[in-house]
């Protein structure tokens, strides 16, 4: 949980600075197809959240000038971290020994990984599986 994520223009982006609500690390990159699929889902989803709800964050295994160009093309409203993906990047951390994209965890309002998915949501999905954390 001391993970230290760096944002898009960045800046620090340390996960426990977020305790306090739930949060939903989404794990992609530009050049994965089912990763650019489901970001409507998780725009739509966050944008539902409010100021209590459920915090999300995408973390950008990529090329900074690649997630700047996507972005352009398909803003979204949650955070974006960014980090060249490797043998020991964040996601391997959150637990995605694989190394597969997209990946997800949900991690509860005490820092804690409650829930990991590998592979893309599907329409309607993803408020029902971070609906069970609090």
């Amino acid at each position: 949980d001391s993970l230290q994520l760096t944002a898009l223009d960045g800046t620090p982006l340390p996960l426990a600075a977020l305790r306090g609500r739930p949060l939903l690390v989404n794990v992609w990159a530009s050049w994965c197809p089912p990763c650019v699929e489901e970001m409507p889902e998780l725009a739509a989803f966050s944008r539902q959240q409010g100021d209590n709800g459920v915090q999300v964050i995408g973390l950008a295994l990529d090329e900074p000038q690649a997630v700047q160009a996507f972005l352009q093309r398909v803003p979204v409203p949650y955070r974006i971290a960014l980090e060249p993906p490797g043998p020991a990047d964040s996601s391997v951390a959150l637990g995605n020994a694989r190394g597969l994209l997209p990946y997800t965890v949900l991690i509860d309002a005490q820092g804690r990984i409650v829930k990991r998915k590998l592979g893309p949501f599907a329409h309607g999905e993803i408020a029902g599986w971070a609906s069970r954390v609090n």
